[in-house]
């Protein structure tokens, strides 16, 4: 098959269904495709035949399909040969730092948040010895699944054939333009970009973000003068790479899902403004306002008042003979028990313990099929006590997980065979998941005991055993997948075990 006639319905692989373009430049296009065996969207990059630069792209794609830092697009797959050349990795859906800019600049916090998110993930980039170079507007994306993501490292750079010998500081500089794009809504750079303005300048150079928008506190302005704006910076040190950028962002306050209400709409009163200058009428539409609550005549009001102020001191003089009558019965009963020093017992009259957090020792994505993992290098992301990492099953096509399997889960190593009180994961937001708690002293699917279900499940969750259960290996497992991200997957930011202990 030749790239030349790579056309809607092509599959590529036999396994990537190509359906939708959505942007060509200088031989490359972008596709949005099917995995029919996975039966989610994937994106696909393919080249036209006199495209230079595919070697070097295939080979920063392979480089990239090893991060495992889930707030980089993921690469699922790269091949080169004579008949064809393609990229598959995963589609992400969201608005991109341009769109969030639409209406102005955002909230200081937020834009900080955002930044702070894409700087550790690119400096876990850069650990790993993968750039970016190209960071724009664009690049950047708050998820539909309410999370950051930073799109293109490496494979970018190399579709437009761009190098350095200062990769560090090319980032650096690139994180410190979002951050002022995010703080004032323009671009500092010679032209616009993505919609967003050039930055205003005076005697030739870009005005800080505090000069163009008030209410930029000052260490944000001196966070994005020292990456972005060298002729600024009046004695203050550079920050030259990533990881300097996420250490001076490492306090602000990480971006969280934004809660969506749906309040009545006020009825709305269409007002005629009369004809205008052409003859045609103009009208308006004004929001009626919401009623204020009736304040009652001052005289009853007087009225409630005495009556409330009686009631509270009758029940004022009621609990203090309640409470004279209490001790008086515990004087008088010297035999009685005395449970002031006595451990709490159980329904059986065993002692009980409050329960403790037990680390588990180890974490795997757990899919019954093929080699039972998936995305197991993001696993440990789920137990490491950040809010803000998170482990992630594969994109389905839906909340069924496209029929192929009867759930898919993170299995959690315990180190050794416990009782286990409950379980509290932090999944994602979005609702419609059903989630599965099974212990057992065995990894396989049919030896772990179904202990306790939780139905259209979202945010934090505790699943309780309806029954002692105890075992090595905690599985939470998902058998319905909440829509989320353009598909369907699950989502685990945190998980903590609690265990009875030894009474």
């Amino acid at each position: 098959m030749s790239t030349s006639a790579v056309e809607p319905g092509t599959r590529l692989a036999e396994r990537f269904r190509l359906e939708d373009r959505v942007s060509e430049s200088d031989g490359a296009t972008l596709w949005k495709a099917i995995d029919e065996i996975l039966a989610r969207p994937v994106a696909v990059l393919t080249f036209a035949p006199d495209f230079p630069r595919v070697q070097e792209v295939v080979t920063a794609a392979r480089s990239a399909s090893r991060l495992t830092d889930p707030r980089l697009t993921q690469v699922f797959d790269a091949a080169q040969d004579d008949d064809h050349a393609y990229v598959v990795s995963e589609w992400v859906t969201g608005e991109t730092l341009s769109d969030l800019l639409a209406a102005g600049p955002l909230e200081p916090d937020r834009a900080a948040g955002l930044v702070a998110e894409a700087a550790e993930a690119i400096a876990h980039a850069h650990e790993a010895g993968l750039y970016h170079l190209c960071l724009r507007p664009s690049h950047l994306v708050w998820t539909t699944g309410n999370t950051v993501k930073v799109l293109g490292v490496a494979v970018e750079a190399s579709l437009a054939g761009l190098t350095t010998d200062h990769p560090g500081h090319e980032d650096a500089e690139g994180l410190g333009r979002l951050l002022y794009a995010g703080l004032t809504g323009h671009w500092p750079g010679d032209e616009e970009e993505g919609g967003l303005q050039a930055a205003p300048m005076i005697d030739g150079h870009f005005c800080s973000p505090r000069q163009v928008t008030a209410g930029v506190p000052g260490y944000l302005d001196a966070v994005t003068i020292r990456a972005a704006l060298p002729e600024s910076r009046k004695g203050q040190p550079a920050l030259i790479s990533p990881a300097e950028v996420a250490a001076a962002l490492a306090d602000v306050a990480r971006p969280m899902p934004i809660p969506i209400s749906y309040p009545q709409p006020a009825p709305s009163v269409q007002i005629s403004s009369g004809p205008s200058t052409d003859g045609i009428e103009v009208r308006r539409t004004m929001q009626a306002p919401l009623m204020a609550p009736p304040r009652p005549p001052k005289g009853r009001s007087s009225a409630v008042n005495k009556m409330l102020m009686a009631v509270v001191v009758l029940l004022v003089i009621a609990a203090v003979g309640v409470g004279a009558w209490t001790i008086g019965r515990s004087l008088g009963s010297p035999t009685g028990p005395d449970t002031g020093n006595q451990p709490t017992t159980s329904a059986e009259g065993r002692p009980s313990v409050a329960p403790e957090v037990v680390k588990p020792v180890d974490a795997q994505g757990f899919d019954p099929l093929g080699d039972k993992m998936e995305k197991t290098p993001m696993a440990g992301l789920a137990i490491d006590g950040k809010p803000s990492t998170f482990w992630k099953t594969e994109n389905y096509n839906d909340a069924e997980l496209g029929g192929l399997k009867d759930g898919v889960g993170l299995l959690l190593d315990m180190g050794k065979s416990m009782q286990i009180s409950d379980v509290v994961a932090s999944i994602s937001q979005a609702r419609g998941a059903s989630v599965e708690l099974r212990v057992g002293d065995s990894p396989d699917l049919g030896s772990l005991k179904a202990v306790a279900k939780e139905k259209d499940a979202a945010g934090k969750v505790t699943l309780t055993p309806d029954q002692e259960a105890t075992g090595r290996y905690v599985l939470i497992w998902f058998t319905r997948l909440p829509a989320d991200s353009g598909g369907f997957h699950g989502t685990i930011y945190d998980v903590v075990v609690h265990s009875p202990g030894s009474a």
